[in-house]
C-alpha cells in the first residue's frame, strides 16, 4: 500500500512516498517508494507491550486525523544478528492515517515517557 510522507522521517528528509507491506502481526517494512535503497524495518509496539502516547497536535493536524480515522502505529527496529539483539524505537514512532493514505513520525519527550526507549531490544520483551 502506497502513503504519502508528511513532515520528514528522522535522518531520512527527502523520503516523500512510502510503501508499507506486512511481514507479519509483529513485522512490517516501510520502503522508500522513490529509492528501493531506503527501507525501514518496524513493529506493531501492541504486540510487546503496552504502548500509549498522545499525539501531537501538529502531527494530528498535519496527518488530518479525527477522533474516528484509522490509524496505525509503528516503531522503527534496527536489525541486529541475532534478531533478538534488534533495537526498537519507541521514543520516535511512525503514525498511519489510513483513510487518507499519509504517514508522519512522533517525536516522544523521554522525560513525559520514562518508560520508552530509543534502543530497546527484542529480546527484552520474552
Amino acid at each position: 500500500m502506497s502513503y504519502e510522507v508528511k513532515g520528514q522521517i528522522l535522518g531520512f528528509e527527502n523520503t516523500v512516498n512510502v510503501d508499507i507491506h506486512e511481514v507479519d502481526e509483529l513485522f512490517s517494512t516501510m520502503i522508500d517508494a522513490d529509492n528501493e535503497n531506503i527501507s525501514f524495518t518496524m513493529v506493531n509496539p501492541y504486540i510487546l507491550r503496552e504502548y500509549s502516547f498522545d499525539l501531537p497536535t501538529s502531527l494530528k493536524i498535519l496527518l488530518n486525523i479525527k477522533e474516528n480515522s484509522k490509524v496505525n502505529v509503528y516503531n522503527i527496529v534496527v536489525i541486529q544478528e541475532p534478531l533478538e539483539k534488534s533495537a526498537i524505537n519507541f521514543l520516535a514512532p511512525i503514525v498511519v492515517n489510513e483513510d487518507n493514505k499519509t504517514v508522519g513520525q512522533a517525536v516522544l519527550d523521554s522525560n513525559t515517557h520514562p518508560n520508552f526507549g530509543m534502543a530497546e531490544s527484542i529480546e527484552s520483551f520474552k
